[in-house]
């Protein structure tokens, strides 16, 4: 097996050293029930996404996908990862994509092509639910593997992946959540964004900053009600900063931003992982893989290719 570290490995195929500082932007508003977290991806957008050879309606729904787990990571108050995978059996017969505690975000699809073609000539702009089809949503919180991992599952409903995360928190989560998801291409190459506000209870330090006549609902509905004004063009718009887009959008209810927290490249592979995976395979298994004496893996996540030599990689003996 080979030992070197992934940060040594000269023999690692470049991938993009791309942080986005201001990644996700939480923020409250000032005595009201209301917490929310504003995810831009930007330019991470384009380096994640078009590292993949999927049609553009495929990469829309990754794109969401990826905003929508870097907003909700964010939330993580420990060491860990966060992944949404969706199972159906429409065009998109899986997608998956995490995000870890720092803000380390990848994504795989998998799509039938002419299922995908034919849906794309009839409608370019079709919805999650056309292209996931009937089957399940799963969100799972995973902090290592000396702890039990948390997942929810729930059936998809609803016509945009937005829609069908809106269903997992009133079903399963069981409390009020609001999200917006944004994915396009645009001038500057592909862009996602996110927008989500949750309701909290109106307990300890936010009920001493309440007044006797708030109504927790009515702050509830006043704050969705102003996040619907919100458009993809001001999502999306690299320009137009976190800050401002919130003020703009939350002003009259006192919207208070908090730290940002950064995004990044964040696919796991190495060829230390990948070379003890081949390890466990028979010697007879690797001489079948090995062309030119040559093994060759490509990581599904960020779609490069390791290649191995055969002398390399010594493989399971028969009594392992």
């Amino acid at each position: 097996m080979i030992d070197t570290p992934a940060f040594l490995d000269t023999h690692r195929p470049d991938v993009p050293d791309m942080v986005v500082p201001q990644g996700v932007t939480p923020f409250y508003l000032a005595g009201r029930p209301v917490r929310g977290r504003l995810v831009r991806v930007g330019a991470l957008t384009d380096a994640l996404l078009a590292r993949h050879d999927h049609p553009e309606i495929v990469l829309r729904l990754a794109g969401e996908a990826l905003a929508l787990v870097g907003g909700l990571a964010s939330a993580l108050k420990f060491q860990g990862s966060f992944s949404l995978q969706a199972r159906g059996d429409g065009p998109v017969s899986f997608l998956v994509a995490d995000c870890t505690h720092a803000g380390a975000l990848r994504f795989h699809a998998r799509s039938d092509a002419q299922r995908i073609a034919a849906l794309s000539a009839s409608d370019p702009d079709a919805d999650a639910s056309r292209l996931l089809g009937r089957g399940y949503l799963a969100f799972t919180v995973d902090q290592g593997p000396d702890t039990d991992i948390h997942q929810g599952i729930v059936e998809i409903r609803g016509a945009s992946l937005s829609d069908m995360a809106g269903h997992y928190f009133e079903t399963s989560e069981q409390h009020d959540c609001w999200i917006r998801l944004a994915c396009a291409r645009t001038s500057a190459g592909w862009r996602a964004s996110a927008l989500i506000l949750e309701r909290i209870a109106t307990e300890g330090g936010l009920a001493a900053r309440t007044t006797p006549d708030d109504d927790p609902a009515e702050s509830w509905a006043t704050a969705t009600t102003l996040a619907e004004t919100v458009t993809e063009a001001e999502l999306l718009d690299d320009a137009l900063a976190p800050e401002a887009l919130l003020y703009r959008l939350f002003h009259s209810e006192d919207v208070c931003a908090d730290r940002p927290r950064a995004l990044a490249f964040g696919c796991r592979c190495s060829r230390a992982r990948l070379s003890g995976i081949l390890e466990t395979f028979s010697t007879d298994d690797l001489d079948h893989m090995a062309e030119n004496g040559t093994i060759s893996m490509s990581c599904e996540f960020c779609n490069l290719s390791f290649h191995f030599s055969r002398a390399e990689i010594g493989g399971a003996s028969a009594t392992d």
